[in-house]
């Protein structure tokens, strides 16, 4: 019958016959293909079913003062996440789950309830190794299924409230978010590795195959902050705050030589390992968000535009009496009484006489005193790249007519920082040589600006220091053993939502540096709203800026250069002092 077939139909066989062996050879190419030649799509296969890639978290980078001391670290942590689709298989075993979480059961079964359809969820996160360990053990002694535990790093900050604002935090995913770590962020973080496993169909891992890609650690960050100045200062802005009642304040340390900050305290503050009951007015960097009209704290640049045009001198007197001067509708006064109906120049900045500065204002112009504070870097940018920072606002006009001319002269119509402020004088106490700022240890200073003249720069700083040491001075601002220069500061707080100043709400204002023997540090005080015992910048802030300069000194190893003479350095000028008058 197969004859008879074959001899019928000889071509169809032969066709068949052909098919059969080209499919045959087209499969066994194929096999050949696949495991020989090319053997990277079986391999690819089996890979994207079995082959997993896991994150190596980086370690981000240490925050230390400038002495190393560290202000921010980071720790490692177990994160524990699960898979809710393979959890809910064995509910029975949730409670086992609950117990080792340390959480209740019904919250825990609410979770997964509402997650059933996804694959990923973190139960929780922050655990010690040692608290993560146990969890997995339970997890593993009970078989609960879909529970899995991952490395991750956690940031601690040795220093706590002291520094705060300044170092800012870092998120539960370890990125920046305030200050220097949100504002060094791309510097401190690290760039996270890779590890390949194999994990079975249930995701259970099999075998830790390799690293293919090491974690590069976040490099570290040496700030200009001295933890110990940083601690002098927080403290006695805390104290000020209790004992004056008030709201709030910032204090600011710069050298004035390098340009660094060595302390910015404010209070409020927070801890920033325990950010539960975290109020956002405790997250401000006052010293450098906070804007307000910084009062006579701006008489001395007015003065230094005076003295720069070579019409005024030091010794050169101003009629005062009777302590009033009318501009249009405006009535300028005199807060403090002044001795005499003339005062010389010196005499304007210690008791402080805005009429005496507005007359000189005056005779110089507008123009030339806001030339003069912006090139102190007044209504500008300071440079440190701060989260938030603020510029102010210095104010200019087509047309300087008197009332803005005197109100700028004794520091109204203008908005500063403190740590414009603090950078203003600086330019002073540096003999008219301004330095950029930076809150960056720096090895060695950056270049200085020369924006006052140094003869004026030098006569203004013996000015300013007969505002502390003269009979009618600010002696609450005065130091044992050294020499010092500052201005008090008292300003009128704009009123919220209108126009105008707020009744009795103040800001009380102290600038100044030392030694005078050669100028190093410069600090500000900015109490906000004090109550209890007046609000002048002389009785609030001058004090504060006593210990905290002096502790400065001390700390930084400053040799006094006001101390009493010895008996025996009296007995060999005496002998001096008889030939003199001989």
């Amino acid at each position: 019958m197969r004859d008879l077939a074959g001899a019928r139909y000889p071509w169809r066989f032969r066709v068949v016959i052909a098919l059969l062996l080209a499919m045959v050879a087209a499969i066994a190419w194929r096999i050949v293909d696949l495991h020989v030649i090319d053997h990277d799509f079986l391999k690819g296969q089996g890979d994207a079913r079995s082959v997993r890639h896991i994150t190596i978290p980086a370690h981000r980078g240490l925050i230390t003062d400038r002495n190393g001391e560290p202000l921010a670290v980071s720790t490692p942590v177990a994160t524990l996440w699960a898979n809710p689709k393979e959890l809910v298989l064995e509910r029975e075993k949730w409670g086992f789950l609950a117990d080792a979480l340390g959480q209740p059961k019904a919250a825990l079964s609410e979770r997964l309830d509402a997650n059933a359809d996804k694959e990923f969820i973190y139960l929780v996160r922050g655990l010690t190794p040692e608290q993560g360990d146990a969890v997995m053990a339970q997890v593993k002694t009970h078989r609960i299924p879909g529970v899995y535990s991952v490395e991750e790093f956690r940031r601690f900050y040795p220093s706590g409230e002291v520094a705060a604002q300044v170092v800012g935090f870092t998120d539960v995913d370890d990125r920046g978010r305030e200050g220097v770590e949100l504002a060094f962020d791309s510097w401190l973080a690290g760039v996270p590795g890779k590890r390949q496993v194999l994990k079975d169909r249930r995701g259970h891992l099999i075998r830790d195959v390799q690293v293919t890609r090491n974690a590069k650690a976040g490099k570290t960050l040496a700030l200009s902050i001295d933890l110990r100045l940083q601690y002098l200062a927080n403290r006695e802005l805390r104290n000020a705050l209790v004992e004056n009642g008030a709201k709030a304040g910032s204090l600011v340390i710069l050298d004035v030589k390098s340009g660094e900050v060595l302390a910015m305290a404010n209070q409020p503050t927070y801890n920033p390992n325990n950010r539960r009951n975290l109020q956002p007015a405790m997250m401000r960097n006052r010293a450098m968000i906070d804007v307000f009209e910084p009062g006579s704290t701006m008489k001395p640049f007015s003065m230094s535009a005076a003295l720069e045009t070579g019409r005024w001198k030091p010794t050169d007197k101003v009629e005062v009496y009777p302590g009033t001067l009318q501009i249009g509708r405006y009535t300028i006064r005199d807060v403090s009484r002044t001795e005499g109906p003339v005062l010389d120049l010196t005499g304007i900045l210690i008791r402080s006489s805005n009429v005496g500065m507005s007359k000189v204002a005056f005779d110089i112009g507008g123009e030339a005193i806001y030339s003069l504070m912006q090139k102190v870097g007044l209504g500008q940018d300071t440079g440190l790249g701060f989260p938030g920072e603020r510029v102010g606002n210095l104010p200019n006009y087509r047309e300087w007519r008197k009332a803005e001319t005197a109100t700028l002269s004794y520091g109204y119509g203008l908005s500063v920082t403190a740590i414009q402020l603090a950078h203003a004088y600086a330019a002073l106490a540096n003999n008219g040589r301004s330095v950029p700022l930076t809150m960056v240890r720096a090895d060695r200073p950056a270049e200085a600006t020369q924006v006052i003249p140094e003869p004026v720069a030098k006569t203004m700083q013996g000015m300013l220091q007969q505002v502390i040491e003269a009979p009618n001075g600010v002696y609450r601002a005065q130091v044992p053993g050294y020499h010092v220069a500052g201005k008090s500061g008292t300003a009128r707080k704009t009123a919220t939502g209108a126009k105008g100043y707020a009744e009795n709400s103040y800001r009380s204002l102290f600038a100044g540096f030392a030694p005078m023997s050669n100028p190093r540090y410069v600090a500000v005080v900015v109490i906000d709203e004090p109550s209890k015992a007046g609000y002048f910048g002389g009785l609030v802030s001058a004090p504060v800026f006593s210990k905290v300069m002096s502790g400065t000194l001390r700390l930084m190893n400053v040799p006094p250069d006001n101390l009493p003479a010895t008996p025996q350095q009296q007995a060999d000028a005496a002998p001096a002092a008889k030939g003199g008058r001989g």
